[in-house]
This record gives C-alpha cells, sequence and structure tokens, in this order.
C-alpha cells in the first residue's frame, strides 16, 4: 500500500491560504525555473508543493515524504534576516530540513544546482 503523506501533522494558519494562493499564481522567474524542475515528480519521482502554508510562515517549495523545504533566496530576502532565521528554527523544530538557495544559482547554473540537489543528504534519508 502506498504510504500517503498528509499535512496534518504540520500546524496551518488558515489565515495564509489566499496568500499563498496568490503568491502560486505569481512566483518570481526564479521559482518558475525551480518549480519546473521539481513539479510532476520529475525530480527524484518525489512530489512537491509550492507556496505551502505551514503555521504561520508560506514555503517555496516543500516535498513532504522527504520533509523538505526549499527556499529561494533573493531580493525579497533582503533585510530580512531575523525573520529567516526564526522561520527556519520553526520549521526545523517540526522536523523539516531547510534548504536556502540563492536566486543567482538557479538562474545561472541551473544544471549544477540540480546536480547538488540530487545528492544532497536530506534526499537520501529514508
Amino acid at each position: 500500500m502506498k504510504r500517503r503523506f498528509d499535512f496534518q501533522t504540520l500546524p496551518y494558519n488558515h489565515n495564509l491560504k489566499e496568500r499563498a494562493k496568490e503568491l502560486r499564481n505569481n512566483m518570481n522567474y526564479p521559482e518558475k525555473v525551480l518549480w519546473y524542475q521539481l513539479k510532476g515528480n520529475r525530480f527524484k519521482e518525489l512530489d512537491f508543493h509550492r507556496q505551502k502554508v505551514i503555521g504561520d510562515y508560506i514555503v517555496d517549495f516543500y516535498c513532504p515524504k522527504k520533509r523538505v523545504v526549499i527556499e529561494i533566496d533573493g531580493k525579497s530576502h533582503i533585510g530580512k534576516d531575523a525573520y529567516d532565521e526564526k522561520r527556519d528554527v520553526f520549521l526545523k523544530s517540526n522536523g523539516l530540513t531547510v534548504i536556502h538557495i540563492d536566486d543567482r544559482w538557479v538562474l545561472d547554473d541551473l544544471t549544477g544546482l540540480m546536480k547538488w540537489l540530487i545528492e544532497h543528504p536530506a534526499f537520501h534519508t529514508p
């Protein structure tokens, strides 16, 4: 039987549902580029969700099977180090691995980035 990974084990702020939908419909270019590589089980046959609400945060990409969050860091993160740190502590306290990727890496070396992600330890855990 296929194991179902649901989100009910993670905290969820229903007030962010509409904002997450807006973000899905208005992804920036680096997010779109990476999403194309992740969607439809293209990456290691894993299911990913974009702009996923977890607690009081909206993460760029979430892989429930591996419990991995991928954040694309670009201009929107400038000056938000304290916020990002607080979010990462919260996510990690819920058993999630957080991977930060600079948006320039997505745009300048997508092939290298994808090779790095394939080898990332978070995607080799059972």
